[in-house]
């Protein structure tokens, strides 16, 4: 099988999308497949397998663009691009992972070309909306589906749905005649229970762990401000594993509302994997998460998680016990639910070992197989579609 994914954004394996997308990618090639990446991602200029479009450009505000991290794929040239054109031409399937002008004129010159699309939908309304101080907006995010499925969902014959949560989201909003495939992008196999050395300064403290981007609509600004009311916060290590444009924010908040200030950091999944085995409190505060996979990563270790009941967010799913759950964006209430679990460790050692091996039904590697699945059988009902006509 030979792909090519269109990744209008790419960028640095700090998001859900980029670092799924890059495990579809190596599981694929690991089998033998023919791979190639369309990206804006100048360091990737001259790396096998990748062929490197012009960047859209947005003037004063490319700045803010380039803050939230997000670099665009122009469309510029798309009839000219011969590279581009061939790349599509010799394709078995053309993938996408997000919507934009590029996106349009790829899907309809691969049809064109007897080439099959496949499209993963991998974004939430909310995940634009935020940047706009729109997310709240039901209008503003209805508008974005609409867009989303316009220049996207459309205009392809399958879509890969991360989640049943996402997929029923975005059904109630449109249409879409494509074939769905519900599949999770996957649990790392290394976030287990094992041993983990505690670090010496965090002996006697409660250890609280967060993952996920930094941005607004993952709401960690919710926990840090919930130390203003616990009564343990002078005990308290908060630990935001993670990365992106709230991170100057957040290391402010932490100022303002911590005891003990917080740490901020990206890590690697064995770094991740240790620090979480000493956790003593998983958080996950998202107002928007159509997966979760750090969560889920998270708590499959065991541990006692705190769980956001926003209906955008498909965290709360995994509770099993009210007590894992909390009224989202309260403050107030994170803090009861926080003061809870350290007052009763007994307790709250029984609960986290009802979270063992949580992931493990979505484990990387057979998810990655019903993924080359997918592919596999959009190819050969496309063929046999067009040999009908």
């Amino acid at each position: 099988m030979v792909i090519t994914f269109i990744c209008e954004v790419l960028g640095e394996e700090n998001n859900g999308t980029t670092i799924a997308t890059m495990n579809v990618v190596r599981y694929l090639r690991s089998q033998g497949h023919e791979v190639h990446i369309v990206c804006p991602d100048e360091d990737k200029r001259g790396v096998e397998g990748y062929l490197v479009l012009p960047r859209i450009h947005f003037g004063p505000l490319d700045n803010y663009v380039a803050h939230n991290g997000v670099v665009l794929a122009s469309a510029h040239g798309f009839k000219k691009n011969k590279e581009l054109l061939a790349l599509i031409e010799k394709s078995d399937v053309v993938h996408f992972n997000f919507a934009s002008k590029l996106t349009l004129r790829s899907a309809k010159y691969a049809h064109a070309h007897g080439v099959a699309c496949t499209a993963s939908f991998h974004t939430q309304a909310e995940n634009f909306t935020n940047h706009v101080y729109l997310m709240r907006s039901r209008f503003a995010n209805w508008v974005i589906y609409l867009f989303l499925n316009h220049r996207l969902f459309k205009q392809v014959d399958a879509i890969h749905y991360p989640t049943q949560f996402m997929h029923d989201i975005f059904r109630r909003h449109h249409y879409t005649p494509a074939r769905e495939y519900i599949i999770s992008n996957g649990t790392q196999s290394i976030f287990h229970r094992q041993p983990s050395v505690r670090p010496e300064r965090f002996k006697d403290m409660i250890v609280i762990t967060s993952t996920g981007r930094y941005s607004n609509e993952k709401c960690q600004t919710t926990l840090l401000k919930a130390m203003k009311y616990s009564r343990y916060a002078d005990k308290i290590q908060i630990i935001l594993a993670g990365d992106g444009p709230m991170k100057a924010k957040l290391e402010k908040k932490g100022k303002k509302y911590c005891k003990v200030p917080p740490i901020l950091g990206f890590y690697s999944h064995d770094e991740l994997a240790s620090i979480l085995n000493y956790t003593d409190l998983y958080c996950h505060c998202s107002y928007a998460d159509l997966e979760a996979i750090s969560c889920l990563e998270a708590i499959s270790v065991g541990i006692c998680p705190i769980l956001s009941d926003s209906r955008l967010s498909a965290v709360s799913q995994f509770a099993v016990d009210e007590k894992n759950v909390y009224r989202h964006g309260s403050a107030k209430a994170l803090a009861k639910r926080i003061d809870y679990w350290i007052e009763h460790p007994e307790e709250r050692k029984a609960n986290a070992d009802k979270y063992l091996g949580a992931g493990e039904k979505y484990n990387l590697e057979d998810m990655m197989r019903q993924m080359e699945a997918m592919y596999l059988e959009t190819i050969a009902l496309f063929n046999k579609k067009e040999e009908g006509r």
